[in-house]
């Protein structure tokens, strides 16, 4: 039996602020097999990288999500109770309800739904000085995602609905005032939306047969009890906000095309498109790492893992691990062309088996939405960026181009 590295940091949460997406990577490579252990808040914590470890930790019989996420995290981002906190029997059966509203139906729905929305924002954008992408794509995914799933709302509230989504999002790894944001932002969407889920069932509202509305407002868990209407109203937030999500992709997407303005006319095939939009997801950062616990005591590569350790996976040193990519540092949508698809390898959004496991199931609502967004800024419009600072913070979690990306001179092609 081996003993697993100690770190010296006192608290990776502490590291994690000063440091940011490259904590794990900064000092996994100091220690063999991709392993070390450290403090988080007072308990102990393993840290690991590579596709062996990824295995490892999507094995639902070595590990489990229950008790992984903090609670300042599921007060903010993902909701209280919420799937991403399940585990066995009753997580498989809940995700077949997202499984059912990512079918290459909904994702075709989704998608053109938000290609319309950017082709009706032309208008105005040539009309205006200026617009921050990052905010426009904001409100075009969530006005669009609003339609989609079948909410109702007002236009007026659309900015201030997608702002508190935002909220949500932004608050992972944050403390202060940007924590407490969040915070707020839940609690007052998770209010509208318990209102919206008992409209539908007590007949007020009724919304499309299929609709992510409808769905999960009259889903039953594997006992045949109907959601309390507050977690009906978090999972509805997990359908929603991930969608909203995207902006940020999809503003790493507008700074790759600046930076790289060889590719705008290499990328025309869907193939295409869609590799340049996978190297966006590797490349830029985006998830910092996963979190799992334990659940029971096992031994791996002579290494002793004791039930209910907290374990984090690094997701984004994965995504630029040299032992899994080549030059990983340089932006080159072409691996993607020979990529074979594994999923322990390439984990921007989590990993594992998508239909079993805990790999989100809005991947290709996400590739797709990115595919549609790109067709619009190569195809559909021509704009100017300005000097600006598209500078982005590894230390901040998450983060984004400074200037949120400012467009100029829009004009329709």
């Amino acid at each position: 039996m081996k003993q697993i590295p100690k770190d010296k940091s006192l608290d990776i949460g502490l590291v994690f602020m000063q440091e940011g997406y490259p904590s794990i990577k900064n000092r996994v490579e100091r220690y063999p097999d991709g392993v070390f252990q450290t403090h988080l808040l007072l308990q102990n914590v393993i840290c690991m990288s590579g596709k062996e470890a990824a295995k490892i930790f999507y094995d639902t019989d070595r590990f489990q999500r229950c008790k992984a996420t903090p609670k300042r995290v599921q007060k903010t981002l993902f909701g209280l109770n919420a799937i991403q906190t399940m585990d066995g029997k009753s997580h498989i059966h809940r995700k077949h309800l997202f499984l059912s509203l990512v079918t290459p139906h909904h994702q075709k729905r989704l998608t053109s739904l938000i290609f319309d929305q950017w082709m009706a924002s032309i208008p105005k954008w040539e009309e205006a000085k200026e617009i921050v992408l990052f905010d426009e794509a904001k409100y075009i995914l969530c006005r669009a995602a609003l339609i989609w799933a079948n909410v109702p709302y007002e236009e007026s509230e659309i900015n201030e609905r997608a702002d508190d989504f935002g909220a949500m999002i932004d608050s992972f790894g944050a403390v202060g005032p940007r924590y407490w944001k969040g915070r707020k932002a839940r609690i007052k969407t998770e209010r509208w939306l318990i209102k919206v889920i008992e409209d539908v069932r007590t007949g007020k509202l009724k919304p499309e047969e299929g609709s992510a509305l409808q769905a999960i407002s009259f889903y039953k868990e594997l006992n045949g009890s109907q959601l309390d209407a507050q977690i009906a109203a978090v999972e509805l937030i997990n359908v929603l906000r991930p969608i909203v999500a995207i902006a940020t992709y999809i503003i790493f997407m507008a700074l790759a095309l600046h930076e790289n303005p060889g590719y705008a006319n290499q990328l025309q095939r869907d193939s295409e498109k869609e590799a340049f939009a996978q190297e966006v997801r590797r490349f830029y950062p985006f998830t910092p790492f996963i979190g799992a616990r334990v659940r029971e005591d096992f031994i791996w590569n002579q290494y002793q893992f004791t039930k209910g350790t907290l374990v984090l996976l690094d997701a984004y040193g994965m995504n630029h691990d040299a032992d899994i990519w080549e030059n990983p540092y340089d932006f080159q949508p072409s691996r993607f062309k020979i990529w074979e698809g594994n999923s322990f390898e390439f984990i921007p959004q989590g990993g594992g088996d998508p239909a079993t496991g805990h790999r989100c199931p809005g991947e290709g609502i996400t590739v797709e939405v990115m595919k549609t967004t790109l067709d619009f800024l190569i195809n559909k419009i021509r704009y100017e960026v300005p000097e600006q600072n598209l500078s982005y913070s590894l230390s901040r979690i998450p983060t984004l181009p400074q200037s949120g990306f400012v467009m100029q001179n829009i004009r329709r092609k």
